[in-house]
């Protein structure tokens, strides 16, 4: 059915416009997903009961010129550590089997007063420590360019879920890079929201200091509709913006080292219609990120061991062993080491304020590597190892400096390019994000 390659914001304006039923839209999803070959992989668990209810109030207000708002009646998927009432919620993880909360998240009962049909919950990274989306304890999600590579994570059933056109948009969390590597991988937009933008109320946790809410879509307009509805709130007005004019930074350290070709050249390219479309387009140097990204380990490391300690160690065997061994690595980081760190990395975060204030935003490709193939990852830990390091080193940098970030395709499969903001500046982001989208592609 053609709905099910449409934008969010298409099939919202087809309800609103009454070419589309709610009603009728949700039950091609389910379908859709049901029958799918790969979608007990992308889905850990489909809601058809609640997703049919929502859609028959969604259907009731169309027709009575009700509407809550630009999505209303529109079936997004939703990874699985947003607890949904009622119906399990295992953050990819056997630790979590069974678990069932009696309360919706935060996000999820604000998106869903919003008139957000929720299709079902996403398979993910264990416990989402990991950005590339294996997950031999649930399911690994597949990859919409290459069967035998992975989706990207922690997000890799929320982005597979849109790629392979089983949900209109999905919804993730991003602490390192989940939510833009996913969504770079399979050719989606991916917004990572500023930390506290969103509530984590409800969120199974990795990094309380770090971890944010972001939808994952076809489009930035998509994006943008997305978070308005998180937040409970009508959408701004977007248009009219261009690069003309607009000062964007290069950021050369780290960043642009150890690419590899593909990224390479879609960013090189991408950089180039930029430029062409009016942005000016310059190099930066960073050297304190090296310093940050240095001691960011110990920052994931220990704030996650620290949540998750007791479940771990009560029964170990049950996880697959390089999250494991990611988890345990914060167990020896001394308390004095950790808050100089923390300390350090606010200095940092000034310094990058006052470096990058003349500039609109600061653009790298999103992940150095594409997407590597599931069978490698399993068998060499020394390759999964630095696969998963170089998947999430671009994205963790706006995660470390408390940016907000958004991650566009190109026009090369599995190459995106990530535009980054000062915190709580998703809006400006945004406009900036959908005129590069139409300079880009």
């Amino acid at each position: 059915m053609e709905w099910l390659g449409r934008s969010a914001a298409d099939l919202g304006r087809g309800i609103h416009e009454g070419r589309i039923n709610a009603v009728e839209l949700v039950e091609a999803f389910l379908d859709t997903a049901a029958a799918h070959p790969d979608g007990d992989r992308i889905y850990a668990r489909l809601t058809p009961e609640r997703a049919r209810d929502e859609a028959l109030a969604a259907a009731t207000r169309a027709k009575d010129g009700r509407r809550r708002g630009p999505l209303d009646g529109v079936p997004v998927s939703w990874k699985d550590l947003f607890d949904t009432a009622g119906i399990a919620t295992e953050a990819g993880s056997a630790l979590l089997a069974g678990r069932v909360p009696d309360r919706d998240a935060c996000v999820l009962s604000t998106a869903t007063a919003g008139g957000l049909i929720c299709l079902g919950k996403t398979h993910m990274s264990e416990l989402a420590f990991s950005g590339l989306g294996l997950n031999p304890v649930t399911a690994t999600a597949p990859n919409v360019n290459d069967p035998d590579a992975v989706a990207g994570g922690s997000s890799s059933g929320a982005a597979a879920s849109v790629a392979f056109g089983l949900a209109a948009a999905a919804i993730g969390s991003d602490t390192g890079g989940s939510v833009r590597t996913p969504a770079a991988w399979n050719d989606l937009v991916g917004l990572k929201t500023t930390h506290g933008r969103l509530s984590n109320k409800g969120v199974v946790p990795l990094c309380d200091t770090l971890d944010t809410v972001g939808p994952l879509a076809r489009t930035t307009e998509d994006c943008t509709l997305l978070l308005a509805a998180l937040e409970g709130r009508r959408p701004g007005d977007m248009t009219g913006m261009t690069l003309s004019g607009v000062r964007l930074a290069v950021l050369d350290t780290m960043g642009m080292e150890d690419l590899e070709d593909a990224p390479a050249r879609a960013f090189d390219t991408a950089c180039q219609r930029l430029a062409e479309a009016g942005a000016h387009v310059t190099r930066l140097s960073f050297e304190p990120i090296r310093e940050a990204m240095g001691f960011s380990g110990a920052l994931f490391t220990a704030e996650g061991y620290a949540i998750w300690r007791d479940r771990i160690e009560a029964a170990p065997e049950r996880m697959f062993p390089p999250i494991l061994e990611r988890f345990r690595a914060g167990r020896d980081v001394a308390a004095a080491d950790y808050i100089d760190h923390v300390r350090r990395l606010k200095r940092i975060q000034a310094e990058w304020r006052a470096v990058t204030a003349p500039f609109d935003a600061v653009i790298l490709p999103t992940s150095a590597i594409l997407p590597p193939h599931a069978a490698r990852l399993m068998e060499d830990a020394a390759y999964y190892a630095r696969m998963n390091l170089l998947a999430l080193r671009n994205t963790r940098i706006g995660n470390l400096l408390g940016l907000c970030a958004l991650s566009l395709p190109t026009d090369t499969p599995s190459c995106g390019i990530m535009l980054m903001c000062p915190p709580m500046q998703e809006e400006r982001l945004l406009r900036l994000g959908m005129a590069a989208e139409r300079a880009v592609r």
